[in-house]
């Protein structure tokens, strides 16, 4: 008699178990997705569980760690996050980002990539608004503590940095349990 109640309380563990999963599965398929990098990006998880699957953000990670900025981007936020693509930091001058991934500059690295990222969740209806009633553009103060001006063109996101570099939104409104990401075509950068 033992066994058998053995087997049943482990075939209800089971069945417990299935369903917590299915249940998961099934909450992850009703999620509105957007795919970055030939992944899904689940609202329901944070900024580095759904960067660290974009094969098209390899070097954007690859830098967060080297800052030691995984824990911060994991946390409650939120954050607005303009995350330039590999191709991005590719149109850096040869060898930057090898450089910037240095021990010695971290924080170099680090003012970069908080330079990216903005307090609050910032989604393109809430950018549109700003830019809005700041007649044409927006100002936003960076989390680094410089500034990003916004403003649209031809259908477009458009931002500039500090030194007059310009970068466009490919990809808009990724939301993430901490924020919100949008995916940039170039590497925005603080002064000095």
């Amino acid at each position: 008699m033992k066994s058998v109640k053995f087997f049943t309380a482990a075939a209800i563990a089971m069945l417990i178990s299935a369903g917590a999963s299915a249940q998961t599965s099934s909450t992850k398929m009703k999620e509105k997705t957007v795919e970055v990098g030939g992944a899904p990006m689940y609202p329901s998880k944070n900024i580095v569980e759904n960067a660290v699957n974009s094969k098209d953000h390899t070097t954007l990670v690859a830098a967060v760690k080297a800052a030691g900025l995984v824990e911060t981007l994991m946390s409650a936020g939120p954050f607005t996050v303009f995350a330039p693509t590999n191709a991005a930091f590719d149109k850096l001058p040869a060898g930057t980002v090898e450089t910037l991934l240095k021990p010695e500059n971290k924080a170099t690295l680090t003012a970069v990539l908080t330079y990216h990222v903005v307090a609050g969740k910032l989604d393109a209806k809430s950018i549109a608004k700003l830019i809005k009633d700041g007649n044409g553009k927006a100002e936003l103060t960076t989390v680094q503590g410089g500034k990003l001006w916004l403003w649209m063109q031809d259908n477009k996101l458009w931002i500039k940095d500090e030194k007059g570099g310009m970068a466009s939104v490919t990809i808009k409104d990724v939301y993430q349990s901490n924020g919100v990401i949008h995916v940039i075509d170039a590497v925005v950068l603080p002064k000095g």
